[in-house]
């Protein structure tokens, strides 16, 4: 059966669940036990670990570095997966070494190119990987300037912060005037390039964006799984196409995929995005983590977190090729346990008065919707 590994996850999302699911049913039978770590009381993650406790809050990078080296020492940590805080994590990969734990993530290196999107676009296009048109803004008058470019030559235009990851701060600028189309239905990311504007005056500091061209469907994030030694081990594409999810091991996505995983040194999990501009793939971002959607691959016969974690053991996995590619899917929520928050290890502050109503017993779970990937 082997020896126990023991992984840690830091503070994460919640779709990470699957993740640790996947873990413990590995092929090889080995036991894993995983820590796991948030801000949040009531993240799923802390209920289906092992054990778990609450991070600290206001902690500076190099502060939650110490917090994190502690937490792999106490708790023998082999194999730590870095979300929060990753780029000043890796920047002391030594010290984390020192103490027996293996970080499943990228080289600091790595994960500076991929951290601004202005500095990772330049990087990608010196080594033949197309991306779209783009414009650093900070200012109202350079907003002004790449919205006309765009639109002068027939595009949407759209913006998002320079840092950041997944859709946080995405919006696509429209001259629509603001009206109560906008307060029908859900909320839209479109927003009246006027307020876009007004905001920008007002400000007290500039802010630092990309504007870039709306890219159109499909998208494509290849997941990849790359060695320590460089060498691509797993490169398999999810496709995003509205509600409809598949799987895609064509060249168009997986060549541009592999050769940024080789040529930037993107050990271990990864997560590299693709859109179409006009009739050509473009580099949408590159994730230096897991993608919250990787469970997915077990439609494809891959359990990519436990190789992964193989592979930081030193262990040789071998290429691995889906047997098949999975049918077409969606995905929707469900319900997962939480921890009775009665827990002490869940609470750092008093706990909260009981509810007028008859609590639940603490054997019946709560439901917690896990979001989509």
């Amino acid at each position: 059966m082997g020896f126990r590994v023991r992984v840690w996850l830091n503070r994460t999302y919640a779709e990470n669940v699957f993740f640790m699911d996947q873990l413990r049913s590995n092929p090889q039978g080995r036991p894993v036990e995983i820590h796991a770590t948030h801000g949040d009381p009531d993240s799923p993650v802390l209920a289906a670990a092992d054990t778990a406790e609450l991070e600290p809050e206001g902690l500076s990078p190099r502060a939650y570095v110490e917090y994190a080296l502690d937490q792999c020492a106490r708790r023998s940590i082999d194999v730590f997966v870095p979300v929060l805080h990753q780029a000043a994590v890796v920047a002391q990969r030594a010290e984390f070494a020192a103490v027996g734990t293996t970080l499943l993530a990228p080289p600091a290196e790595a994960v500076a190119v991929f951290q601004d999107k202005a500095t990772a676009y330049q990087a990608v296009q010196a080594v033949g990987v197309p991306a779209p048109p783009w414009w650093r803004v900070r200012t109202e008058e350079e907003l002004l300037t790449a919205v006309e470019a765009l639109e002068a030559g027939g595009h949407r235009a759209c913006f998002k912060p320079a840092a950041g990851a997944g859709g946080v701060g995405f919006r696509v600028i429209t001259r629509a005037p603001f009206s109560l189309a906008h307060l029908n239905g859900f909320p839209s990311p479109h927003v009246p390039l006027n307020l876009v504007v007004d905001a920008l005056r007002e400000a007290d500091e500039p802010v630092d964006w990309l504007v870039m061209p709306r890219l159109e469907q499909p998208e494509v994030s290849v997941d990849c799984l790359t060695g320590p030694d460089g060498r691509v081990r797993m490169a398999v594409g999810r496709t995003k196409n509205g509600r409809r999810r598949g799987f895609t091991v064509h060249p168009a996505w997986i060549k541009p995929a592999r050769l940024l995983a080789e040529a930037f040194g993107l050990h271990y999990l990864t997560n590299i995005q693709f859109r179409m501009y006009g009739d050509e793939p473009v580099l949408m971002d590159v994730n230096t983590r897991p993608a919250g959607g990787l469970h997915q691959l077990a439609l494809c016969g891959v359990n990519a977190p436990w190789a992964a974690v193989r592979l930081a053991l030193g262990e040789e996995t071998g290429e691995l090729v889906p047997p098949s590619l999975g049918k077409d899917y969606t995905v929707v929520s469900g319900p997962r346990p939480l921890r009775p928050v009665s827990l002490p290890q869940q609470r750092a502050d008093a706990p909260a008065p009981p509810l007028p109503a008859v609590p639940a017993q603490a054997t019946e779970p709560t439901a917690a919707a896990i979001a989509p990937a």
